[in-house]
């Protein structure tokens, strides 16, 4: 068991001076990042699947201990449906999969629209996704967390031994119309959850590792309580050997490593781990 923990990016001029080393340059960020934490939600290929030359160079930076945990492209999860970029997706899994060792889970966001009627087209392409690489599925649209639908998606993921991606968006849910969550990429969850009955965030473990997102308050403390219990919930996980990837995000970005640590230390308590190399 091994518990990997980071954040959504390493490319963030907020850190220096805090995080980073006061005068650190953007080409130093990712070999700091991995002086610090132990993996990264690589939101970057989310938006572009990496040159050879980029691939390269992180190679070069991350440490074989280190985990990168690539965004599906959206290119293949959010422009129709997933059978019909399949080759997209094939080639996006030989390009990471240079990472070697440090290849962690990949992380499937499928977008809001994609209801459970599609259930089908996940139920096909999930079936053709190479065993050897670990995937973690997030479902935004809310009729999956409701019956008969819920049962469905827990029981494909089992099969597949994939993770079932748990978000947790209770700490900055009071900042609902907040000028900090305005045009960020958490304003239009935090938003669709305000609009139905608050989801319950009930972890499923469907896999052999666990894919935790939790989405704290930039006001360090409020994330308290949160924090404690995802601690425990951590600490059990690990005892009952499943890998755990958390990563923590943070409206403004500025606290995201420091819930990070936070939540180590927590976990740190209750198991044995190795220090963070922070």
């Amino acid at each position: 068991m091994n518990f990997y923990v980071g954040c959504p990016i390493w490319s963030f001029k907020g850190w220096v001076g805090n995080f980073y080393p006061e005068g650190a340059k953007p080409s130093e960020f990712l070999r700091e990042y991995t002086r610090r934490l132990t993996t990264v939600e690589g939101n970057t290929t989310f938006y572009a699947v990496p040159a050879q030359k980029t691939l390269e160079g992180w190679i070069e930076e991350m440490p074989e201990t280190f985990r990168f945990c690539p965004k599906v492209p959206k290119a293949i999860s959010h422009e129709g449906r997933l059978m019909e970029n399949l080759e997209r997706a094939r080639e996006f899994i030989d390009i990471m999969s240079q990472l070697g060792r440090r290849l962690g889970p990949m992380f499937l966001q499928l977008p809001p629209r994609y209801s459970p009627k599609l259930l089908g087209d996940l139920q096909a392409f999930l079936a053709v996704w190479p065993r050897a690489v670990r995937l973690a599925v997030e479902v935004r649209h809310l009729d999956w967390f409701e019956a008969p639908h819920d049962e469905s998606l827990n029981e494909l993921l089992s099969e597949h031994n994939m993770a079932r991606v748990t978000i947790d968006t209770r700490p900055i849910r009071d900042l609902a119309g907040d000028e900090i969550l305005a045009g960020s990429v958490y304003q239009s969850l935090v938003e669709a959850r305000e609009r139905k009955p608050d989801v319950p965030v009930v972890p499923k473990r469907t896999s052999d590792f666990i894919f935790i997102r939790y989405i704290g308050h930039p006001e360090i403390e409020v994330n308290t309580p949160h924090l404690k219990a995802w601690g425990d919930y951590v600490s059990s996980q690990l005892q009952e050997e499943a890998d755990v990837y958390m990563f923590c995000h943070s409206p403004n970005n500025l606290a995201a490593p420091w819930l990070a640590s936070k939540i180590y230390s927590w976990v740190e308590k209750q198991v044995t781990l190795p220090p963070l190399p922070w």
